[in-house]
């Protein structure tokens, strides 16, 4: 049963379709703050001999998000194809190593090499800066707030897609 179909809940209207402002929407609004952070980030990544498809998959392996390629597909939400070709990168750079799994052959496990150990530990202080530098005049209850605020959104979002997904199943 969907939010609007159970009793005294309704879904708020904050958007009409016959009045709809991209300039006033929080998604577009959202695409655009990624999209300058992720430019802003390249950036200063560049200095340190990282592009945008390098440093993601040190981090994730660095932070444990994923020890393997299929994991590392899923967490970046990109294909496996796409996947492979960019650790040949890393690896040809020496930063990653990839070995077959003793238990499963099929399965290849990541590892970062010491330059990648190197390389990884800088990307987390980048993230920082340049996280820090967009927040100028914020206080910290302002942060927690928008925090707080862009969970709930992207809870909303998952709960509507599996939502969705379920309906279509």
């Amino acid at each position: 049963m969907s939010d609007s179909a159970k009793p005294g809940i309704s879904k708020p209207r904050f958007y009409d379709g016959d009045d709809y402002q991209l300039d006033n929407s929080i998604g577009y609004l959202m695409r655009q703050i990624v999209g300058t952070i992720s430019t802003l980030t390249e950036e200063r990544m560049a200095e340190h001999g990282l592009t945008d498809a390098q440093w993601k998959p040190l981090l994730m392996i660095q932070q444990g998000r994923c020890k393997t390629a299929a994991e590392l597909a899923r967490v970046v939400c990109s294909d496996t194809g796409a996947i492979t070709r960019m650790l040949d990168r890393v690896e040809a750079k020496g930063l990653v190593q990839r070995s077959r799994s003793q238990e499963d052959r099929r399965v290849v496990n990541l590892e970062l090499t010491a330059d990648g150990c190197r390389a990884a530990a800088v990307v987390p202080h980048v993230l920082a800066d340049v996280l820090n530098s967009v927040l100028i005049g914020f206080s910290e209850a302002e942060v927690l707030a928008l925090k707080g605020m862009l969970q709930r959104i992207l809870d909303n979002a998952v709960q509507l897609r599996e939502s969705d997904a379920a309906g279509q199943g």
